[in-house]
């Protein structure tokens, strides 16, 4: 069971960091398109704020989620990898203050 339960863990590490790269990415492309791009954050900024919180659970995946919205809807600041330092923070920071 306990093998069971740490590759599950382990799953889930590897599938949010490919997923936090992948929607960053999405994110950054309304800079491919300025000013035009800045407009698909309305759309882009609500989405992005569900997808946190689906993929971290809890106070984390609210508080990240909240940041990622603010940060997606806000001019110019679609730079930021939200989803990526949340990752960092949740399997790096978190998990190095636990030990």
């Amino acid at each position: 069971m306990t093998e069971q339960l740490s590759v599950s863990e382990v799953n889930n590490k590897t599938r949010n960091l490919v997923l936090g790269i992948l929607f960053d990415a999405i994110g950054m492309l309304s800079f491919a398109v300025p000013f035009i791009g800045e407009f698909s954050d309305v759309i882009w900024a609500p989405l992005a704020g569900f997808l946190m919180t689906w993929m971290y659970k809890g106070t984390l995946g609210r508080v990240a989620g909240v940041i990622s919205f603010v940060e997606e809807i806000l001019p110019f600041s679609d730079f930021i990898p939200t989803f990526t330092l949340t990752w960092i923070y949740n399997y790096v920071i978190k998990n190095k203050n636990a030990s």
